[in-house]
């Protein structure tokens, strides 16, 4: 199985109706890399199985049987809530299909989140108190991680588009084919259990599984009428207890991407914010500077003498005239200087992210 990094979703993969029959790594790994439909039991294999098909057999006969017919479906919801192994508590509500359709909601701790995945693009709408869980939980495997304020200021409250790596780590919770491919990983965690008395869920009729190992009790319950499968699973003891429900079987599951106005894509931002990876820059330096003077323009043009006056002397008769028409000239020319120097100093820096 591919080892994949711990993080609180990779609880929630372990929350699902199959954990009881397949198992998950106390890693957390999820075995990736099946194409869409790939390790599904055909559909016209389960068709007709009813309930009458599973008298007479045993109670690992009968897991054997819902494993398959539950392999078959091309959607389903999943809904319940455990506790995992360092004390949190994970629960989720989720629909799913065979196209890489999901919708639902994830919470972690006290924080919740809103999910929508159509094919390979995934968007998350958290809370304050989702985030900082999750960023945390993230930050104490990676110390490169952001898990300040600002960054879930950001966040919060908002769609955020994850990245692609987001995409991959949530194929173990939000895509059908990669749940149910789980279910023959470990077989022998479907052996050896015993029928227990026959029960009722949501008004289904059901066959009860049981199966005991240490301190942890496992029951699982079959849909006694019609398809034979896997509806609910709850355990209790152990290091994961909790429970979880599987309905709405071959219903289609609507998914429409929020707005666009409304979402923020991390894989635009950069950096490194434990949702995706990036590189942040911060450079300081000197910047080329330039400054132009100007100056001086060009004198004016002047005319000097060019006045005329003409007097009357009281004792003579005679007129007496001046005139002088000088033309003067005087021409001033000056010129510019400037002298400058810049200096400039930048910031970069980047945030992504990476699934919680």
């Amino acid at each position: 199985m591919a080892a994949t990094r711990k993080s609180p979703t990779m609880a929630i993969a372990c929350v699902s109706a199959i954990a009881a029959l397949a198992g998950c790594s106390q890693d957390g790994g999820v075995e990736a890399g099946h194409a869409a439909g790939e390790g599904r039991v055909p559909v016209a294999a389960t068709t007709g199985a009813t309930g009458d098909s599973l008298k007479g057999l045993s109670a690992d006969q009968i897991a054997e049987k819902a494993v398959k017919t539950t392999k078959a479906a091309s959607s389903l919801r999943m809904k319940g809530a455990i506790g995992a192994d360092d004390g949190e508590r994970v629960s989720v509500d989720l629909a799913m299909d065979a196209k890489a359709n999901c919708t639902g909601r994830l919470g972690i701790e006290s924080g919740r989140a809103d999910l929508r995945r159509l094919g390979e693009v995934l968007y998350m709408k958290g809370d304050e108190a989702f985030w900082r869980a999750s960023l945390n939980r993230r930050a104490s495997a990676s110390p490169d991680g952001d898990t300040s304020d600002t960054v879930i200021e950001l966040m919060k409250g908002r769609w955020i588009k994850m990245p692609s790596s987001a995409v991959e780590e949530m194929r173990g919770v939000c895509d059908l084919d990669e749940m149910l491919a789980e279910l023959d990983e470990e077989k022998a965690d479907r052996t050896g259990m015993t029928l227990g008395k026959d029960s009722e869920i949501d008004g289904v009729p059901v066959v009860t599984l049981v199966k005991k190992k240490g301190r942890e009790t496992t029951t699982v319950y079959v849909a006694k009428e019609g398809k034979p499968y896997l509806r609910k699973v709850v355990k209790t003891g152990g290091s994961e207890p909790g429970t979880v429900a599987l309905s709405d079987f071959d219903r289609p599951v609507k998914v429409k991407a929020p707005p666009a106005n409304e979402v923020l894509d991390l894989g635009q931002l950069g950096g490194n914010t434990q949702f995706g990876t990036g590189t942040g820059a911060d450079v300081e330096s000197a910047g080329p500077g330039a400054a132009t003077g100007t100056g001086g323009a060009a004198g004016d043009t002047g005319t000097e003498g060019a006045g005329r006056a003409a007097g009357t002397d009281a004792d003579d008769t005679d007129s007496g005239s001046a005139a002088d028409t000088r033309p003067g000239t005087d021409t001033g020319s000056g010129y510019g200087e400037g002298e400058g120097e810049g200096e400039g100093e930048g910031g970069g820096g980047g945030d992504g992210a990476t699934t919680p």
